[in-house]
């Protein structure tokens, strides 16, 4: 009779063991953490990105500085530290924590003004009424207003700049930890880890006036919050971009045309590969993503059969275009939730050769937005647009461009299959799940 309540006693101990882990698989489903994430360091800044997530995951996988030793971790809270720590030129494996919001640009425009420019002076000689829109600025000497306005861009391109290493984590500590007026550059290196940090996008301090751009010229910037240049092996995760305190709204107009400050949030160029970005929010910008910088012939060599990216479980908020727009790469993006705002223009941008994938994904568009904007046709490239959910109705992409803009119609078939995906969510549910999780300061 003891030994079988004994027996009775450890089934029923079973049993509940058993529910409490599908319970916890259930939890853990919800919040985007696999149960390949609970055998995984408890330190974030170990974490690598698992496999099979993404294009990053793809080949020798993407570590970062995993395993870095004590020597290589390093908690900065300034821009002088931040870049110290990345310059004992070394390729070991190095984890840098940020702390706090660090500011690149905190001496002010002022700071990097050579001396004798003149933005009045720069204002008066190359106004239209003057200067006309037949000749660029390119020739000008270096004392002209156009030279040291040069001179002036070229002191804070070395100032906002930070090349990150191979081998390299960067990953902000807490919820409030970011960059803000700065330029990560992750250029020519493989192996880098970038998360939990909120970027507020560079503003370009000397744009400079073309006169030849476009019929009634323009203001063209520098700066991306962080570009990935011929880098390989390289997982963007949880983190923030965004225009902050400087939205383009804020920036004022000369000769007409707004006096853009603001370049990208994130480029993906020069034939990088195997990207992965997850859990991200992109927001309150304009151009957001490239993937693929240009049409040329001489980037087409470099780019053709490179650019494999993924992106996943991203929020893209009040954005106007670029979420990416994508050129040769074979590109991934499910599960991703786009939210239009004033201004919108369109997502998906299909350039030049571009092998776009993008499913599973749910799009949020105000009242008198066609879902045919979604996607933006620049070159003839077939996608494969599957399983997308418009304000909750499902969609296809490609049908309704096609019926709202027949003038540039668009052909399905990317001319492949996406495969490195843990774990696919019902498009009906991405809104709350990818609102839910995604952004700096979310990461557990």
């Amino acid at each position: 009779m003891i030994e079988n309540r004994s027996v009775n006693s450890l089934k029923c101990h079973a049993r509940a063991i058993a529910s409490l882990v599908g319970c916890t698989a259930l939890v853990l489903a919800a919040t985007g953490t696999t149960a390949e994430a609970r055998t995984r360091p408890h330190d974030l800044a170990r974490q690598v990105l698992p496999a099979g997530d993404g294009w990053g995951s793809a080949t020798t996988g993407t570590t970062g500085g995993a395993a870095a030793d004590a020597a290589h971790v390093h908690t900065v809270t300034t821009w002088a530290g931040f870049r110290a720590a990345l310059a004992d030129g070394s390729t070991a494996p190095r984890i840098i924590r940020v702390k706090g919001t660090i500011d690149a640009g905190a001496g002010g425009c002022e700071s990097f003004a050579a001396p004798g420019y003149d933005f009045d002076a720069y204002l008066r000689k190359y106004a239209p009424e003057n200067w006309g829109y037949s000749t660029d600025l390119n020739a000008e000497p270096d004392d002209s207003p156009e030279g040291l306005r040069r001179v002036s861009a070229a002191r804070q391109d070395t100032a906002v700049k930070a090349e990150i290493p191979a081998n390299t984590t960067l990953i902000g500590v807490g919820r409030n930890a970011g960059f803000k007026g700065a330029s990560l550059q992750i250029k020519g290196v493989d192996n880098v880890v970038v998360r939990n940090l909120t970027f507020e996008s560079p503003l370009d301090c000397f744009p400079q006036w073309d006169p030849t751009d476009t019929a009634v010229g323009n203001w063209n910037s520098e700066y991306d919050s962080a570009v990935v240049h011929g880098s390989t092996h390289v997982w963007l995760d949880h983190n923030t971009f965004t225009d902050g305190d400087h939205p383009d709204s804020s920036l004022p107009t000369y000769f007409g045309r707004i006096y853009e400050q603001h370049d990208g949030e994130l480029d993906i160029v020069r034939g990088a590969d195997y990207v992965t970005a997850s859990w991200n929010v992109f927001t309150d910008h304009d151009k957001t993503i490239l993937v693929g910088n240009s049409d040329s012939a001489e980037t087409a060599a470099v780019d053709r059969g490179h650019l494999k990216v993924t992106f996943h479980h991203n929020l893209f908020s009040n954005l106007v275009e670029r979420a990416p727009r994508v050129r040769f790469g074979q590109v991934d993006s499910y599960n991703n939730h786009f939210v239009a705002g004033e201004g919108f223009s369109y997502s998906y941008g299909i350039g030049m050769e571009s092998q776009l994938v993008a499913e599973h994904n749910a799009f949020t568009l105000p009242s008198g937005t066609g879902a045919g904007t979604v996607l933006k046709k620049w070159k003839e490239a077939p996608l494969t647009a599957a399983d997308n959910y418009v304000n909750g109705v499902a969609t296809d992409l490609i049908a309704v461009h096609n019926a709202e803009i027949p003038a540039e119609p668009l052909s399905s078939g990317a001319g492949w299959t996406p495969t490195l995906r843990p774990r696919v969510d019902r498009p009906r549910t991405v809104p709350g799940i990818v609102d839910h999780g995604a952004g700096a300061g979310k990461l557990r």
